[in-house]
């Protein structure tokens, strides 16, 4: 599948073995690169519109040596919990009072997509409602002394010991939580046209 991208150089700037591990799950052959990119964004912005700015960041910094051939496709994600983000942790402190926060709530993930050519630039995003169930301090610390999830947005991961135990309910894309819309990116992917 995706016959109409052999003859391009598809790039993928993340270092998340989560995106890496769904993007190969496709069957598209890639290569990781990821470049120093300011992560900071207006707070002013809600929800979707957070990964949106941050994923066309990263996606933009490959511009200035962007090739015909090049696909470049950046992403993020945050978790978005009473009107307020969660990005990554800073420490363990910071972890056990996300997932506090997060247990017995729930609360939406937005993953954002940039998909960057010399054809031009295609941004979306996903929205996943995980409802998450009571979970006491020693399980939450548990969690975090064992998983470390110091580089997950909201300080989990749905496919760690945390989801499997505390996810009661998921509306929307699994994939999405775990970090990319494989779906949607699969469908803008198909209609690249051929390197002629």
């Amino acid at each position: 599948m995706l016959n109409n991208l052999q003859h391009y150089r598809v790039v993928l700037g993340s270092a998340s073995p989560r995106r890496q591990q769904l993007l190969a799950g496709i069957g598209l052959p890639f290569e990781v690169e990821v470049r120093p990119t300011d992560e900071s964004f207006d707070q002013e912005l809600r929800a979707h519109e957070i990964p949106l700015h941050i994923a066309t960041s990263k996606a933009e910094v490959f511009s200035p040596d962007l090739g015909r051939a090049d696909i470049i496709i950046t992403a993020d994600t945050v978790v978005w919990i009473n009107d307020h983000v969660m990005n990554k942790p800073v420490d363990r402190t910071e972890a056990i009072e996300m997932i506090s926060e997060l247990s017995g709530n729930v609360h939406d993930v937005y993953t954002a997509v940039c998909v960057l050519s010399t054809q031009g630039k295609i941004s979306f995003w996903d929205e996943t409602r995980v409802h998450f169930s009571k979970l006491d301090q020693d399980e939450i610390a548990f969690y975090v002394d064992q998983y470390k999830p110091f580089d997950k947005a909201g300080a989990y991961g749905a496919q760690d010991w945390i989801g499997l135990v505390g996810i009661d309910k998921l509306e929307g894309s699994y994939f999405n939580v775990m970090g990319l819309p494989v779906h949607k990116l699969y469908a803008v992917l198909k209609n690249v046209p051929p390197l002629g």
